[in-house]
């Protein structure tokens, strides 16, 4: 069976001259149908930046990228067919939506667009599907809380029936009480759907909750490939994913100082 997405030595990169920035150096990794991939990694890792390059928000890269072994084209152009197998869940869920949009708005014009008619029964599907009721349809982004705006951001990614969601830190920029639901929420919706998720994040317990196979980026770069079965294990190999794993367990001792303790940041 053929990987819903692949990723042959891909490298993209920003600016040109001195101020040229290479942000993804040589990626290489498959996401399996069904499955939910990781991609794993500090600030400025190019986690983000991977995701965007599949989807035409960063145009400047080479190498191979492919949905459904169908090869992505260079440039930020994709068509139509690729927006209805592809959507994407961005970070902060008050930028993604237009403030003087209602919900109905955002999500009529979304199903417009991919040449839907039965509008008013699609609404309330989507709207059911994330936990809303119909009672939030006529509401504007700023009289939802930071949870249920991001609800209406996966709703609106549903709309198009899309096989794969590629989820940009869904739920950083939630309070902790409500992110276990959004990802709860996002479990069940992968189940449902039959979807395929490419997930980015620094999370570790998010991404140990959530993704069957990860990638570890550091600047850049894969430097290690982890099932969910090695994180849980703590059975990385390369000195970053260590350092990673032992940061996510808050303070430990340092080893090599001489009986002090602190902070893996």
């Amino acid at each position: 069976m053929s990987a819903a997405l692949s990723f042959r030595d891909l490298k993209v990169w920003f600016g040109e001259g001195r101020d040229h920035v290479m942000a993804v150096k040589g990626a290489t990794f498959e996401v399996a149908r069904g499955e939910s991939f990781g991609l794993v990694g500090e600030s400025g890792s190019g986690k983000s930046t991977i995701m965007r390059a599949l989807t035409g928000l960063a145009p400047d890269w080479s190498g191979e990228m492919a949905v459904d072994s169908r090869p992505v084209p260079q440039g930020p152009k994709r068509d139509a067919a690729f927006y209805k197998k592809v959507q994407m869940v961005f970070q902060d869920p008050y930028a993604s939506l237009h403030p003087r949009h209602s919900i109905d708005q955002v999500l009529s014009e979304t199903l417009k667009l991919h040449g839907y008619t039965d509008i008013e029964r699609r609404i309330e599907k989507l709207l059911s599907d994330v936990g809303l009721g119909p009672a939030f349809r006529f509401r504007y982004p700023h009289q939802l809380s930071g949870g249920q705006r991001q609800r209406v951001a996966i709703a609106r990614a549903l709309a198009p029936e899309p096989e794969i969601l590629l989820l940009d830190e869904p739920t950083s920029a939630l309070d902790v009480s409500v992110q276990a639901e959004i990802l709860n929420l996002l479990s069940d919706l992968r189940s449902e759907h039959d979807l395929t998720f490419l997930m980015v994040s620094h999370n570790l317990s998010v991404v140990a909750h959530m993704c069957s196979q990860s990638a570890v980026m550091q600047q850049g770069e894969i430097v290690e490939l982890l099932t969910t079965e090695d994180l849980r294990r703590h059975a990385a190999r390369h000195p970053y994913t260590q350092r990673l794993l032992r940061a996510a367990e808050g303070y430990v001792r340092d080893e090599d100082a001489a009986g002090g303790a602190e902070a893996v940041a």
